[in-house]
């Protein structure tokens, strides 16, 4: 009998992620939840070369394979989902845990456009990634919507868990130092970026965004900007 080890290989990263996410805290559960957000994906010195991206300009959006590099491997054949209260278990397959036998994300993107430097760097600027600064990447993959979207496809139990959205208050100039990542930061927002299970009404929170430092705090389904600091 076949053993997981007669299958193993080591994989290496083709490429890195530049995003505007220094903390875990704040990234979107999902890709594509927040469409404004704005990525750089860096291909490494050994995949820089157009020859590698030849053809991927024809397409519209790219699956991202990606390394969760800030959780360990877990071995555990249960999770506990956010969107579930925190307390239900689900078999690791039957979720998109960050804590998995391999720690492996994956990330359908828009590619917006394919950059070269100067220098011949060579970089793919994504749209709605949900992907924390300095993640590896391990694969780039073209999306084919013949094969890749299935619209009657069941949601199981996320049907019951979609996310809703809090309404964003702010003083209008707070937001003045942000410039273009403005409505990015707003799209965070919304989508509550506390944890499901453990909220506190009373708590000022904290989240690094693009070089700044965003308090907030969170009444019933407002949420209010309290200070912009610059990080």
């Amino acid at each position: 009998m076949l053993q997981s080890e007669d299958y193993s290989k080591n994989i290496k990263p083709v490429a890195v992620v530049r995003s505007d996410f220094s903390e875990k805290f704040g990234i979107p559960r999902q890709a594509g939840l927040v469409p404004e957000l704005e990525a750089r994906i860096e291909l490494l010195s050994e995949f820089s070369h157009e020859e590698a991206v030849r053809a991927l300009e024809s397409f519209s959006h790219i699956w991202l394979i990606w390394g969760f590099s800030e959780n360990e491997e877990s071995s555990s054949l249960t999770v506990r989902p956010p969107r579930l209260g925190g307390s239900t278990r689900v078999g690791v397959f039957a979720s998109r845990s960050p804590f998995r036998p391999n720690g492996l994300g994956l990330s359908a993107v828009k590619l917006k456009t394919i950059e070269r430097s100067p220098d011949g760097k060579i970089s793919l600027v994504v749209s709605g990634a949900d992907i924390l600064d300095g993640t590896p990447v391990y694969d780039i993959k073209p999306y084919i919507p013949l094969s890749d979207c299935v619209p009657d496809a069941l949601e199981g139990y996320t049907a019951g868990t979609k996310a809703h959205k809090l309404k964003v208050v702010y003083k209008p100039e707070m937001l003045d130092a942000l410039k273009e990542k403005k409505q990015a930061l707003i799209g965070v927002l919304e989508q509550d970026p506390r944890q499901t299970y453990f909220q506190e009404p009373s708590r000022i929170y904290g989240l690094a965004f693009a070089g700044f430092n965003i308090k907030f705090k969170v009444t019933d389904c407002i949420l209010e900007i309290l200070d912009v600091q610059k990080l």
